[in-house]
């Protein structure tokens, strides 16, 4: 379920730019307003506002906010190199979903995504995140009940070699099977071995790899539990990790972060507004707030 909510009146993408071109004149920004017109616009409008700025005023309204907006609030337009970040998007990502991703990162980056991935990763990692993004997966509910058990062999005799770890059934398995199949693996694993998928994977796996192998996991189980979690630890402890914080409530209004944040009150016994209304302020906050749809 999403919260975005949509303006109570209706506007045109044409009337936003023109308010937002007011935004940006005389001293300092008027983040106020750019807050009040983006947060409550939905991604296709964003868009319809980006181009209309730019018929209207032939400048590029991303490149505008970047300069007038300040501090967290500025983290919401500006590419941040994260290769957790960047590993937990791909591994959350259906086939077709990076096929899009795919098609937009080299006209928008002006590299391949496929590059990029070879310049920011290494190893293991590298060759699972390669494959990850060119195989096409089968993403219906059906399994095949024999391939189920041959992978949960497959996992179990890593566990009981002496040599290392065979990291190419990991990287095999986890790149070509659906999530039907992987939570249907966790169950048969279980029942054959005595021992939890997950934490095979923390004991026989590391770094990034293993990162990524568990978000997998997590996100096949469920979705809606795994960016809970990860909520959790951007905002656990001394300071916030704001590009995460940012990402997830940016990307999951239009989708489910109603769910999410019914899952984080379940888990964590907080609200998710009250949390992040005490790590945010100014109009980062508000920016925030208002994709949750609070009035905290």
């Amino acid at each position: 379920m999403s919260t975005f909510t949509k303006p109570s009146m209706q506007t045109s993408s044409r009337d936003d730019a023109v308010q937002l071109n007011r935004a940006f004149k005389g001293l300092g920004c008027d983040a106020a307003v750019v807050v009040s017109i983006l947060a409550h616009r939905n991604a296709s409008q964003r868009d319809s506002i980006q181009q209309e700025y730019e018929t209207l005023f032939s400048d590029d309204l991303k490149k505008q906010l970047a300069h007038e907006l300040h501090g967290n609030l500025k983290a919401l337009t500006g590419p941040i190199i994260d290769v957790k970040a960047a590993t937990e998007i791909i591994c959350t990502r259906t086939s077709s979903q990076i096929r899009q991703i795919k098609q937009v990162y080299a006209p928008t980056f002006g590299t391949r995504l496929e590059f990029d991935i070879e310049c920011h990763t290494s190893d293991v990692h590298k060759k699972f995140l390669l494959a990850f993004i060119a195989i096409t997966r089968y993403d219906g509910p059906e399994i095949d009940s024999v391939l189920v058990e041959d992978d949960a062999k497959a996992i179990n005799k890593i566990g009981v070699k002496k040599s290392g770890v065979d990291e190419s059934t990991f990287i095999q398995i986890f790149t070509e099977r659906s999530s039907a199949h992987l939570i249907a693996l966790a169950s048969v694993f279980h029942k054959m071995s005595g021992k939890e998928l997950g934490k095979t994977i923390k004991r026989e796996t590391s770094g990034n790899f293993k990162y990524a192998l568990l978000t997998i996991l997590q996100y096949a189980d469920d979705p809606t539990k795994h960016y809970a979690t990860v909520l959790r630890k951007a905002t656990k402890g001394l300071g916030t990790d704001d590009s995460t914080l940012i990402r997830i409530l940016v990307t999951r209004a239009e989708i489910d972060l109603q769910k999410i944040e019914e899952e984080f009150l379940k888990k964590y016994k907080r609200p998710l507004p009250e949390v992040v209304h005490s790590e945010t302020s100014a109009h980062y906050r508000a920016f925030l707030l208002s994709l949750l749809d609070s009035k905290y």
